[in-house]
């Protein structure tokens, strides 16, 4: 009776207006893929190309300060202890930082300044290494991760995930060992950039939503590449004639890793326990004599009731894009330019691609000495190996690679490092292993697609 009588105070109205609205507002800007410009995105994508189209060019400069400032803030966090900073839960997290944090904002800070003042070692501030990271990858991250960031509480704050994850956890658990909530991050990748399914994951597990284990996995198999950023990778390798069928590929191959993945180590071997802090805040199971959709949207209501101001939101949402912006760029800057300088500058991924020349030749690729890198260098970044391959004059190769490249999906230059900045128990061993393990299981699933169907 008690039970009646609290539903009944939560499903009113005004609070089933609090869960549609703000829903179908987060539906649209982050799930609904729609024709823009000659291409498919989604509404924060949108946002954030126009955006970039006027501010792209001081977007460099700006960063560089708040680089810059994200290592003094930290400095004077450390030795002034300052009121504002030490009273505050969400500045001392994000300014008062370990020596190795500290060290890579020093970094990425230094590495900024040098590119945009070209001063120092050439080969940080060369055009295919720091002046990659800072003038294209930076400004992409900057303006996906501020509508991002401060549209994200639309999704997580209005009861959208409680409702579709107790609708689909049917599907979700049995595939892929992992609540249904979690196909909303899966799609906020495929429609937008998998850097936002990875902090939607994040936000998730700190929260309390997902277990080590759950976030590990979808971190690290459900940040799918973009249909967009597939479409720039097909067009580049000069293959964007066969985009239908390279995509196909490329879904089939990752259902398949997502599958297999977690049911290996070292994913499987993560701990099954909530976030310390917070414990667990999830509940998908559907009470005896209530349908599937009815107790998904009393959920969803009942999550949206617990929004008692626009500010906290707005707050929530500002507080993402400081956290990015002061605690990830730099990261970033110095992790992405470091990954780069080793695949431009030295053999190293030479070296330790030559196993996979026999691999390539026993699959009959074409031209499998000149691929072998293109195996490797996505773990750094993931347009590299597109990079690699397009002086491959084998049609069927360069297929190869560019399905490979957006299969892998561990990268650092972005994914890698969020993942290593964030709770979730993921070492750079962790992500380095999983990327090899993604690798074996979808290029021989890619190979046969592209021998039996395509050429």
């Amino acid at each position: 009776m008690e039970f009646v009588v609290e539903q009944q105070e939560v499903m009113t109205t005004i609070n089933k207006m609090k869960f549609i609205i703000p829903s179908l507002f987060g539906l649209f800007l982050f799930l609904v893929p729609v024709p823009y410009d000659g291409k498919w995105t989604i509404g924060v994508g949108i946002l954030a190309e126009l955006f970039l189209g006027v501010f792209a060019p001081f977007i460099p400069q700006f960063m560089t300060v708040v680089l810059v400032l994200s290592v003094v803030l930290s400095v004077v966090a450390k030795l002034a202890k300052p009121t504002w900073i030490k009273d505050s839960d969400f500045f001392n997290s994000l300014f008062d930082v370990g020596a190795f944090w500290l060290s890579m904002r020093v970094l990425g800070a230094l590495f900024a300044l040098m590119v945009l003042y070209g001063f120092g070692p050439g080969f940080i501030w060369d055009d295919y290494t720091g002046g990659v990271v800072l003038y294209d990858l930076v400004p992409v991250l900057t303006t996906w991760f501020l509508f991002a960031g401060l549209l994200m509480p639309l999704l997580l704050q209005f009861g959208l995930m409680d409702f579709i994850g107790t609708t689909v956890r049917k599907v979700m658990r049995p595939l892929f060992k992992l609540p249904g909530r979690s196909s909303i991050d899966a799609a906020a990748s495929w429609m937008g950039s998998g850097t936002v399914g990875v902090l939607i994951t994040t936000k998730q597990y700190e929260e309390g939503y997902y277990t080590k284990r759950e976030a590990a996995v979808i971190a690290t198999n459900f940040s799918v590449a973009s249909i967009a950023f597939s479409l720039v990778v097909i067009s580049f390798i000069g293959l964007d004639h066969m985009f239908v069928q390279f995509y196909f590929t490329v879904i089939v191959a990752g259902l398949i890793a997502a599958i297999i993945c977690p049911r290996i180590p070292p994913l499987s071997r993560k701990e099954d326990t909530y976030y310390e802090p917070v414990g667990k805040q999830i509940s998908e199971e559907v009470p005896e004599g209530v349908s599937r959709r009815r107790w998904a949207y009393e959920k969803a209501v009942s999550k949206a009731s617990e929004v008692k101001s626009a500010g906290f939101v707005v707050k929530q949402g500002f507080q993402n894009v400081l956290d990015i912006w002061f605690g990830l760029i730099p990261l970033v800057m110095a992790l992405g330019t470091i990954a780069l300088v080793i695949a431009e500058f030295t053999p190293i991924f030479n070296f330790i691609s030559y196993p996979f020349i026999p691999i390539l030749e026993l699959l009959r690729i074409p031209e499998a000495a000149q691929a072998a890198p293109a195996m490797l260098v996505g773990f750094a970044d993931m347009f590299l190996p597109a990079v690699v391959g397009s002086g491959i004059e084998s049609e069927l190769t360069r297929f190869v690679i560019a399905a490979i490249s957006l299969t892998q999906l561990v990268y650092m230059s972005e994914i890698g490092i969020l993942l290593l900045r964030s709770k979730i128990p993921l070492s750079l061993l962790d992500l380095f292993i999983v990327f090899l393990q993604r690798t074996i299981i979808t290029l021989p699933i890619i190979v046969f697609m592209a021998h039996f169907f395509f050429f």
